[in-house]
């Protein structure tokens, strides 16, 4: 049994390891400066360089001016979308405006979600202009060819309709003329949900052959605060096709030159975050060339862009290209019927589902089936538990069945270890030997532990990434299962006004993950080793600090499993004849401990451990001799 605890003891330790680097080293970084208010906001069009060889303007011939004020500085997003003529967006989804100054999708508003758990709170705004702190946008648009020929740039000014409104149901129009016989028309649409689908059109009356490449890009200025946990992607983003899957965070790509890929057919590429991304789709059959960049500067520039093969527009005909925008949240059946219905290759890899994704969002699926049936994420954890310890109970049965015999014999093996206390390889002999006979594994015991580790992992990841999760309450005072319990032992729940620091956010859901672990572990009695049993003791409590700042949803789940388990051994125990003296061992755990040099109790020996006593080495004691009583076994 010690044998055994031992390997339950490591797998343990290797979790605590593992999530507590994540959240005490590793954990969510200090919020970093935000970039300075006054910067000259650079931008870069694929294909397109300045003479000196620095990135130039959007849309704009090499050496033109950045899309930035006049003065140079930033302003106020209020102040940036209130200085340019814009088309109105409003949707059930979304709301915001296209700027007619360059033709950008730079105001946007997710109409579904909110910033804090608040109703009442403000929605989240993702996407805001280049002349603005914070800039973020979409773009398409033209790559302007090398003979110098005019196409809509950051500058252009386009022309819409003046009760022009982008709604689910009503596209919106914009057109340009350079004045040199070429007419642009834009018709941008969206669905109910976060796709923008942009068609654009070149009219050619120049009286000559005209060659254009398209292009589209989603650009960031300015450095956002990530989470920095391992487990979760934030930053530049692509699906290359062959060259499958592609993640650069912001870190990686600061400094380094661009990451190029010739040749993508198929993907799409843009910027994530935890719960929204901006992506850019390249549609028809045509390659396209991607890159991901970084532009160093006073507000730094990030970028995901695709440039496609030229469009040979005839005199006196219409070419045209269709691409798609996706701007919004994260929602798992809304990108995966992206995929599915607009043939959008490996579209859910938006949302990061990790290298055991085959794991993992089943997990999400089944537990969103339950969230409809009953409308709470937090039941559905608790049914999904349910789910998971009937899968795996053909396994946890015959190990608690293992741990079952173990205890049974554990008479015989106390006799061995002190009959052969002075040879211990007689000693594992003689026990392996008593294992081979009653058809003990003591390895057994190790599996519903190792059992846990997939599922919690695959659970803390499900509740960690996907925004189904974000706010959703379960009952009483947990109001966001993916943030932790925001109650406080050491603020006697509220009662002391202060605020604790990270180790110390012990919550009540917490607390009672820690008391059931404590009460699995007193199924077993303690370990004969000090050390082990010091660990033993003082494994809930860590894990009770270590759990204290994870999601509540994932502590719900471990106190609930908890319970289970607790209820699946004690049962299995006694139906195997085992006497599970469960209250004993917890009151045991309360006694006073014999001090230094204190002799302990003696401890009465089971009949079993006296079945065969060991022979005694002295020879009998003559008559009339004084005799010593014998040392009674410890």
């Amino acid at each position: 049994m010690t044998d055994n605890r031992n390997l339950i003891l490591a797998v343990v330790l290797s979790i605590a390891v593992v999530f507590g680097w994540q959240y005490f080293i590793a954990g969510p970084q200090m919020a970093k400066n935000k970039p300075a208010t006054t910067a000259v906001t650079q931008s870069a069009t694929p294909g397109a360089t300045t003479a000196a060889g620095a990135p130039a303007a959007a849309g704009t011939t090499a050496g033109s001016a950045p899309a930035a004020p006049a003065d140079g500085t930033l302003m106020t997003r209020e102040a940036a979308i209130a200085s340019t003529p814009r088309v109105a967006i409003e949707t059930r989804s979304v709301s915001g405006s296209i700027n007619l100054k360059g033709g950008r999708l730079d105001d946007l508003r997710l109409n579904d979600y909110r910033v804090t758990v608040d109703p009442s709170s403000p929605t989240i705004i993702l996407l805001s202009p280049a002349s603005a702190a914070d800039g973020y946008f979409a773009e398409l648009g033209w790559v302007p060819p090398a003979d110098g020929t005019k196409v809509p740039g950051a500058d252009t000014l386009w022309t819409a309709s003046a009760d022009a409104k982008l709604t689910s149901t009503t596209p919106v129009v914009l057109t340009w003329d350079n004045g040199a016989g070429l007419t642009f028309k834009r018709t941008i649409s969206v669905d109910p949900s976060y796709m923008f689908t942009s068609r654009d059109e070149v009219l050619n009356a120049t009286g000559k052959t005209v060659e254009l490449a398209p292009y589209g890009r989603v650009t960031r200025l300015g450095e956002p605060v990530v989470g920095g946990y391992y487990i979760l992607h934030e930053g530049l983003i692509g699906w290359m096709g062959d060259q499958h899957l592609q993640e650069v965070t912001y870190k990686k790509l600061r400094g380094e030159p661009p990451q190029n890929f010739t040749g993508v057919k198929g993907g799409w590429l843009g910027i994530t975050d935890k719960y929204w991304a901006t992506a850019v789709i390249p549609r028809g059959e045509g390659a396209v060339d991607v890159q991901f960049k970084h532009v160093d500067g006073a507000v730094p520039l990030y970028q995901s862009d695709f440039k496609g093969q030229p469009l040979t527009i005839a005199a006196g005909a219409t070419g045209a290209v269709e691409n798609l925008i996706f701007a919004g949240a994260k929602q798992v059946s809304i990108l995966d019927g992206y995929r599915d219905n607009l043939k959008i290759d490996r579209f859910d890899l938006l949302i990061d589902w990790g290298w055991f994704w085959f794991f993992t969002k089943p997990l999400f699926y089944l537990m969103d089936y339950f969230y409809k049936f009953f409308g709470n994420f937090g039941i559905a954890i608790l049914l999904v538990t349910v789910i998971v310890k009937a899968v795996f109970f053909p396994l946890a049965n015959k190990s608690y069945k293992s741990m079952s015999a173990m205890k049974k014999v554990q008479p015989e093996m106390a006799a061995l270890r002190e009959r052969f206390a002075d040879d211990k390889v007689k000693q594992q002999q003689e026990l392996m030997a008593l294992y081979k006979r009653e058809k003990i594994n003591p390895l057994a015991g190790c599996w519903p532990v190792a059992i846990q580790i997939p599922v919690f992992f695959s659970l803390y990841k499900v509740i960690f990434i996907t925004i189904e999760m974000r706010h959703a309450p379960f009952f009483g005072w947990i109001h966001d299962l993916s943030a932790p319990d925001p109650t406080n032992l050491f603020t006697l729940f509220g009662l002391i006004p202060w605020s604790p620091p990270h180790l110390l956010m012990i919550g009540i859901w917490p607390l009672i993950m820690g008391v059931t672990m404590w009460v699995q572990m007193r199924l077993n009695p303690a370990p004969a080793d000090p050390a082990q049993q010091v660990i033993f003791n003082w494994m809930p409590v860590i894990f009770t600090f270590m759990l204290g700042s994870f999601p509540a949803g994932l502590v719900i789940y471990w106190s609930w499993n908890n319970t289970l388990s607790v209820t699946q051994q004690y049962v299995i125990m006694r139906r195997q004849g085992v006497d599970v003296n469960l209250i004993g061992n917890i009151l045991s755990s309360f006694k006073k401990k014999p001090k230094d040099g204190e002799p302990a109790p003696a401890a009465k020996l089971p009949a079993a451990a006296n079945a065969n006593p060991k022979p005694s080495a002295k020879p009998p004691t003559k008559p009339g001799t004084k005799s010593t009583p014998p040392k009674a076994k410890s």
